[in-house]
């Protein structure tokens, strides 16, 4: 039903410094721009949109899918192309193998806003399915961060109704995957790794594609009853848990998460 994250919009302090970062620095085109927004191509099937407003910002925790064969050089880029210092653990390291079977591995790094961004790559995912993008050779946006006060609550909405398959299931953190898109849920009592950040929870949207207008019809009545923001024919805008769900129909195939051979 769900088959990837479309499109990630938040909040900044200076649309500037969003384009010399995003841009100038990470390599992403910019698609559209005004006074007050711009938005970056993160892949064909994704974009990354910014917002200036005049208010704090509480940073968001997101992650880039990169391929496996490429993960050192996507590190070497952005420590001595980009100039982008990695977050460290406590022990000193910059990444890590992510369960100790070596099928894994991610490093973290922060833009001018404080939003945590992080690379991660798996030994198991098909690199010849997607196109690579820009320096980063994005394949997709893996994770968005949800910070919530109910883990079990959202989860349960996800899974529910949408039919997101639930991993690493916690008290206080849990994974909400549909195709592509891994949502994680989190309490916001607990904080984001590896630097211990508090999890804030964001201003932003999230738009979940999903397979076409017929599936699209069908999220509308599976969200009937929640607080409606904007509707038209290809997309449903919906508030859950203080967030802005949207959910857009793309020619991204349902299937995807075989294609790439996902678990």
């Amino acid at each position: 039903m769900i088959t990837h994250f479309a499109d990630l919009a938040l909040h900044t302090v200076s649309l500037e410094g969003v384009r010399q970062f995003y841009n100038g620095l990470l390599g992403m085109p910019v698609v559209f721009e005004s006074d007050k927004e711009i938005r970056f191509q993160v892949t064909p099937f994704t974009t990354l949109t910014f917002t200036e407003a005049y208010e704090p910002v509480a940073p968001a925790h997101f992650a880039f899918e990169v391929p496996w064969s490429a993960f050192s050089d996507v590190i070497a880029y952005l420590k001595e192309t980009a100039g982008i210092p990695l977050l460290r653990w406590p022990d000193g390291r910059e990444f890590v193998d992510l369960d100790g079977s070596g099928s894994g591995i991610n490093a973290y790094f922060r833009d001018g806003d404080g939003h945590l961004l992080e690379v991660i790559a798996h030994r198991y995912v098909r690199e010849d399915v997607l196109p690579q993008g820009g320096p980063l050779k994005v394949l997709y946006l893996r994770e968005v961060g949800f910070p919530v006060e109910d883990v079990s609550e959202f989860r349960g909405w996800l899974s529910g109704r949408f039919g997101m398959k639930l991993a690493k299931v916690f008290d206080d953190f849990t994974f909400a995957i549909g195709g592509t898109a891994h949502a994680v849920i989190a309490s916001k009592q607990r904080r984001w790794i590896p630097i211990r950040m508090y999890a804030l929870p964001p201003n932003m949207t999230v738009t979940f594609g999903v397979s076409g207008r017929h599936t699209l019809e069908r999220i509308r009545e599976l969200t009937a009853g929640e607080p409606i923001l904007s509707s038209g024919e290809d997309e449903l805008t919906i508030m859950r848990n203080d967030y802005r769900i949207r959910f857009a129909a793309t020619d991204v195939p349902a299937d995807i998460a075989v294609r790439l051979n996902l678990p």
